[in-house]
């Protein structure tokens, strides 16, 4: 139990950390140009792991690299790029709120992992407090930006489920590194075709380039596997509403938006949310636990 309860821990600072990317992204880098944005993103943070794990992918890792950094890194990053610049940091990052429920569904459909009780009501919890959080938002919500938010959710969380059925057995920063290559590469040449010359990059640019690369996508990404491999899809799932939290309260606190009464309720709801849906998880490992030591 206070195993899972570290690798919690380490797996939360992944959200917390796409929570600050939104506002990042927003407030320093270049406007127009999502797909350089995401290979930006993920090439630097993909050699940086590579440079630390020292290996390349083998067999079949080679197209499922490929296939699951399209899922969780380039098309990803893409949408998740469009929809920080057309929607305000706070309901930019709410709209993957309902990754939970549908990472749920999946790894039940894909890895036979069937979510509790407690789970699936903590991911109602949740995605109701963060529906409250977006629907309350003082600025009207962009439909193009909410529908790459969508879009992005539901890729990463096939990808993500995808990644735990195929990971067992595989060091957990080598293949971060390998999807994080496939998606950069995969964007390159849309990149190149879509959006043409490579956009300016002032020193601000630069380095929020360099946070999102290293902090919200080569560490945090790094976090998310390592916990995936360890915890059921649903608790991760679970943890990853943290995301939509540090949006709020970092376009809040530091965007200058506004936060209104029903968005602190919202709030309140999604953390009420993570810590019942966490419950079945330690209430889960503690009768394993003893289970065993009664055999």
């Amino acid at each position: 139990m206070e195993a899972n309860f570290r690798w919690s821990l380490v797996t939360a600072a992944a959200p917390v950390a796409w929570g600050t990317n939104y506002y990042v992204t927003r407030a320093f880098l270049p406007a127009g140009h999502p797909l350089y944005g995401a290979a930006l993103r993920a090439l630097p943070a993909a050699l940086l792991l590579l440079a630390v794990a020292r290996r390349l992918p083998s067999g079949s890792w080679w197209w499922k690299s490929l296939l699951l950094g399209l899922l969780n890194m380039g098309g990803f990053f893409a949408l998740v790029y469009v929809a920080a610049q057309r929607l305000p940091t706070s309901a930019a990052s709410t709209v993957m709120a309902t990754a939970p429920l549908v990472m749920m569904l999946i790894a039940w459909a894909l890895i036979g992992e069937r979510p509790g009780a407690r789970q699936l009501a903590g991911a109602a919890v949740g995605v109701a407090g963060v529906s409250l959080m977006l629907l309350t938002a003082a600025v009207p919500v962009d439909a193009v930006g909410a529908l790459a938010s969508v879009c992005a959710m539901a890729m990463s969380s096939l990808g993500y489920v995808l990644a735990k059925r195929w990971s067992a057995g595989v060091d957990v920063l080598a293949s971060t590194a390998w999807q994080l290559l496939g998606g950069g590469l995969l964007l390159l040449p849309f990149a190149v075709l879509i959006e043409g010359a490579p956009p300016a990059v002032d020193a601000p640019a630069l380095l929020g380039f360099a946070y999102v690369a290293v902090v919200a996508t080569a560490l945090a990404f790094a976090a998310w596997f390592a916990g995936l491999r360890r915890l059921p899809a649903a608790t991760v799932g679970l943890l990853g509403l943290l995301n939509p939290v540090t949006g709020v309260l970092l376009g809040t606190a530091i965007a200058g938006e506004t936060l209104t009464g029903q968005q602190l309720c919202g709030v309140a709801l999604t953390l009420t949310g993570i810590f019942l849906g966490r419950s079945e998880g330690f209430l889960t490992a503690r009768n394993r636990n003893n289970s065993a030591g009664s055999n």
